[in-house]
């Protein structure tokens, strides 16, 4: 037993997923998936890619769960999974956008960055607008800093649960989550002023 096991109230349903019980990983999906799709999408901005990273996300879990230490709870060390699995995505589309460019493609990426979830008809529309004006902000963070600031101001992870989940130390979730706070201000002045 692992020593965040008396704190990780996965920890029975992970010990019974290594003991190759497909219904406790089930259970585990069906815990944390809302989770894990919601940092999918302020990456992606769209529901497909979200759910399809959401998949793989799990995918990968599984396949590498039994070397899951238990020195972190379950969701931490998925949402490490996660992050790096958006961080990866994030990176490649851009090194395919470029290969595109450089080949002469006229194709671009033509989605607006839009929120975590679909337009709420009992919002108003003022709410509405400024709600895509903060994800379209998020989104122009780099993935470090984006990863961060989700983890820590969308899921609420502590300081220390994000540098866990990212695997560096508590000083550097610090710096990138004060940048991260600095630029979204400097892009989202004009909301102030209405």
């Amino acid at each position: 037993m692992g020593v965040a096991d008396r704190q990780d109230p996965d920890a029975e349903l992970v010990g019974q997923a290594l003991a190759a019980d497909a219904a406790a990983f089930g259970q585990l999906y069906e815990r944390h998936r809302e989770r894990v799709y919601r940092l999918a999408y302020r990456f992606v901005h769209n529901k497909p890619d979200a759910l399809d990273l959401c998949q793989e996300v799990f995918v990968r879990a599984f396949e590498s769960l039994a070397s899951f230490k238990r020195q972190s709870r379950f969701s931490t060390w998925l949402m490490r999974i996660a992050s790096n699995t958006c961080v990866d995505h994030v990176r490649q589309a851009k090194v395919r956008r470029a290969g595109e460019l450089d080949e002469g493609a006229t194709g671009s990426d033509q989605r607006i960055p839009g929120g975590a979830t679909p337009p709420d008809p009992a919002r108003g529309p003022e709410q509405q607008e400024a709600r895509a004006a903060i994800d379209a902000a998020i989104a122009q963070l780099s993935p470090e800093h984006r990863t961060v600031f989700v983890l820590h101001a969308v899921e609420g992870m502590t300081y220390q649960e994000v540098a866990d989940a990212i695997e560096c130390p508590i000083g550097t979730v610090m710096s990138r989550l004060h940048y991260a706070r600095k630029r979204l201000q400097g892009l989202l002045a004009w909301l102030k002023k209405e």
